[in-house]
């Protein structure tokens, strides 16, 4: 999931969507699926990831497309798993013009009966328009994460610090990429510091141990010396804080 605000880079923010979605035919799960994007910009991003090569599927073409990635029982369908956008759209029974490189869908809601806004595991995107106001895109998001995802990571393409701040404290996921390119970002790499990986920690909230990139440190056995070292032992009102009564020490 991608958040873009109002002082976002179209530009880049396009581009960089046109290389994740891409990238092993988007069906890595850093791969965007989902763009949050504010509505006063919402028409203008749409017409630069249709010049990176996006093709705007209609309704009609949305039905078909939502018949053969999931069955009535909502499971994805492997046969549209990781394939080009041309081979997605002939499964539906539709075609598009040959130098299309993802599909792009208006997504209409946002929930488990809503699988445009669930993972999608090959060159389809779905974009969802923000109404202004910041609290909005971050709602949203907890909407998508409900559906799936939680642990993993959420991008933004953002100029506005206080932004980022605030989806990094409501986002539940392990690593938040600013301005980068999701799929090829979050395994680490050499202009952003995350250690290089195709293991991904998803913390708690995704069942796992740790939240970190899994990586080198990861697999070296530790041994731990501990010596007595004088007694550092903090008081019971600053472990408690708030919830510290002295009359339970009576």
């Amino acid at each position: 999931t991608m958040v873009i605000d109002e002082t976002a880079d179209l530009a880049e923010a396009a581009h960089n969507t046109m290389i994740s979605k891409t990238s092993d035919f988007g069906s890595g799960c850093s791969a965007d699926g989902n763009l949050i994007v504010e509505e006063r910009i919402f028409d203008k991003l749409l017409d630069r990831l249709v010049m990176e090569g996006g093709y705007l599927a209609n309704e009609e073409q949305k039905n078909k497309l939502r018949e053969v990635m999931w069955d009535e029982e909502g499971h994805r369908l492997a046969s549209t798993v990781a394939i080009a956008p041309q081979q997605l759209a002939e499964i539906a029974g539709f075609s598009i013009p040959a130098d299309r490189k993802f599909i792009i869908i208006i997504g209409d809601g946002i929930g488990k009966e809503y699988p445009f806004s669930g993972e999608k595991l090959t060159t389809l995107l779905t974009i969802h328009k923000y109404k202004t106001g910041f609290e909005n895109a971050i709602h949203m998001m907890h909407a998508i994460y409900a559906v799936g995802g939680k642990g993993h990571s959420v991008g933004i393409y953002s100029f506005n610090d206080d932004h980022i701040h605030r989806l990094a404290l409501e986002a539940p996921v392990s690593r938040i990429m600013v301005r980068q390119p999701q799929s090829k970002a979050n395994a680490g790499a050499f202009n952003n510091g995350m250690p290089m990986t195709s293991s991904m920690g998803c913390g708690t909230w995704g069942g796992n141990i740790v939240s970190e990139n899994v990586c080198l440190k990861h697999y070296m056995n530790t041994t731990w010396v501990s010596r007595p070292i004088p007694e550092d032992r903090p008081s019971d009102q600053e472990l408690f804080g708030e919830f510290y009564n002295s009359e339970f020490e009576k």
